[in-house]
Order: C-alpha cells, then sequence, then structure tokens
C-alpha cells in the first residue's frame, strides 16, 4: 500500500436471502456525507485490507461477518486531490447474525436499507459503488452466491535445518516465526475459521496455534501434510481436499512449500475446477504466506470461483 497520495479502505457488499427467496444487499444511509452507500471504512495502521472489511462492516452497521469472495476494487479521486482506492468482498448475513445485530442510528450512520439489488443501483449516490454491485449481480447471475474458503498456509519461520539436530519435522519456529505466527491470526480470521488442519510437523502446528486460541477451534493434525510423507510418496492430498470440499465449510490448511502446489491441485480436481496457471501463482509462498481459495458452495457448483494471496506480516 505506497503512494503517498493514496487512500485504502474496505468494505463489503453484505446479503442475505429475504422472504421471498429474492436477495437483499444493505446499503448504509450516511447523514454526514448526505448520501447513501456501501459500508465501507479507511484502513487503520497496521491493518490489513480485509481485516479493514470486517471491523468498519460491524462498525457501520453492527454485523459481524465473514468475507466470501472478492468483488472487485473502485478508485476515485477525493476533493483534497488525493485518489481513494477501496476494497470490496461479498459478505453473506445469515438469520443469526442479523437478529444479534446491536446497530443503533448515530451521527455517521443514520440508518440501514435492506434493498433488492435493482433498487440498490438506484438508491447509491456514486457510480463506483454501482459498479460494486453490479460485479455481486454477475456473479449471481452465474449461478455463485454463498462461498467457503480454504486458506493454504505456508508454516511460519522455522529454525533452520543445519542449526538444528532433532529429526526435521522437529524443528520449531524462530522467534520471527512466533510473530508471523500472531500477525496472520487478523487476516485468516476475516475469511472465517471452522476448521484447521495441520501437518503435524511441529512447525506446522506451531504456526496454527494463535489461530486456534482465537477462533477457538481446534487443531486437526494431519500426517499426509507433512514435508517427509510428501517425498515418500505416502501423503494422500486427494484425500484431504475431498474432505474440504465434501465439508464445505471454511477452513485453513497448514502445510509445506513443497507440498502446497500439489494439495492445491487436489483441491481444484476435487472442486471440478479447471487447473491452470492461477494455481501455480497460488502456491508460491514464502513463510507464513497463504492463499484464499474461494469456492461455489453448491454440491453441482462452480468450483474455485476467486483466489487471493497474501504475503508475510512480519
Amino acid at each position: 500500500m505506497s503512494g503517498e497520495l493514496a487512500i485504502y479502505a474496505a468494505g463489503a457488499v453484505c446479503w442475505r436471502v429475504g422472504g421471498s427467496g429474492s436477495v437483499k444487499v444493505l446499503l448504509v444511509d450516511r447523514p454526514g456525507h448526505n448520501d447513501i452507500s456501501l459500508p465501507k471504512g479507511k484502513v487503520d495502521p497496521g491493518e490489513t485490507l480485509p481485516q479493514t472489511a470486517v471491523r468498519e462492516v460491524k462498525e457501520e452497521t453492527g454485523l459481524s461477518v465473514v468475507l466470501g469472495q472478492p468483488l472487485g476494487i473502485t478508485r476515485y479521486a477525493l476533493a483534497s486531490g488525493r485518489t481513494k482506492i477501496v476494497h470490496y468482498w461479498a459478505a453473506e448475513v445469515g438469520a443469526g447474525t442479523l437478529r444479534d445485530t446491536d446497530f443503533r442510528p448515530n451521527d455517521e450512520i443514520s440508518g440501514l436499507r435492506w434493498v433488492g439489488i435493482e433498487k440498490a443501483k438506484r438508491l447509491l449516490s456514486y457510480a463506483h459503488d454501482v459498479d460494486i454491485v453490479e460485479a455481486f449481480q454477475a456473479q449471481l447471475d452465474a449461478g455463485v452466491s454463498s462461498t467457503y474458503s480454504v486458506s493454504v498456509l505456508r508454516h511460519a519461520k522455522a529454525v533452520s535445518p543445519g542449526s538444528w539436530n532433532g529429526a526435521d519435522a522437529g524443528r520449531p519456529l524462530t522467534p520471527r516465526g512466533r510473530a508471523q505466527a500472531e500477525a496472520i491470526v487478523p487476516t485468516l480470521s476475516a475469511f472465517g475459521v471452522a476448521r484447521i488442519n495441520a501437518s503435524d510437523a511441529v512447525r506446522c502446528q506451531q504456526t496454527v496455534l494463535p489461530l486456534s486460541a482465537a477462533a477457538r477451534t481446534a487443531v486437526k493434525a494431519v500426517p499426509v501434510l507433512s514435508q517427509d510423507a510428501y517425498e515418500d510418496g505416502e501423503g494422500d492430498l486427494a484425500a484431504v481436499a475431498e474432505t474440504r470440499v465434501r465439508t464445505a465449510r471454511n477452513a485453513v490448511v497448514c502445510s509445506h512449500g513443497p507440498v502446497i502446489p500439489a494439495f492445491l491441485a487436489e483441491l481444484a480436481l476435487a472442486s471440478g475446477s479447471p487447473r491452470g496457471s492461477y494455481l501455480s501463482s497460488a502456491a508460491i509462498l514464502d513463510t507464513s504466506a497463504f492463499s484464499v481459495v474461494h469456492l461455489d458452495s453448491r454440491t453441482d457448483g462452480a468450483g474455485i470461483v476467486a483466489v487471493e494471496t497474501y504475503p508475510p506480516r512480519a
């Protein structure tokens, strides 16, 4: 996020299925700006864009959301001459989330509007917001609505093999690696963490420990995700990928650099998705980097909808 003239922000198209079965999206009334907008806001120092999107939706609407597929980026000039760059995701709002909202009208947001897509396009004050709603509409027209994610994570920085006398699987994280393990938590949490699978190597188990605590989700050690199993030809990665697709829950899979390309290939195969250069790019990860793979939730769905890759934060 460079460029002194740029202001970065993030938000979401919050959506739900109405009583008639039609999709409703959420707009916010901003009296200070005298406009109707999508929920969004500026990145705070140290935040990642997904973290900002979740925080801003909560602050503006009272809704605690999990991000779905990315919807695009808008860029527009402000009166000050600076450029504002806003990243958006879809965010499905279930009945429980809607019931638990703590929104109260205030000076910043005077009201919330759940409206149909066509009405939203008429009500929104800015063309760039309409563009994002139309991107969401295009996905609905293609049959994609609900999605889930499989975040494929490379373990954090570990003690080097040359300075370790024990078995390779026993190498622990370095101090930098422990900082990386803490730093990944906010971004991965923004996409929801219902399951955590990790290689049984110490460095992978230690990498997901802070995430496990934050998500209150136990780590399932999966030996076939280990580098040793992969190099020995004993790792049934297809079974792990098939389980992730069959259960269709937001999950994090932590493994090793040599294993991740093969796992992503199996994930594409299990979900009926084409293989291509996008998978190769998603597999090139530094320590503690991860790729978020968004998949269609339908049994006969479109497979992989989008892939986002996030670099190390420490």
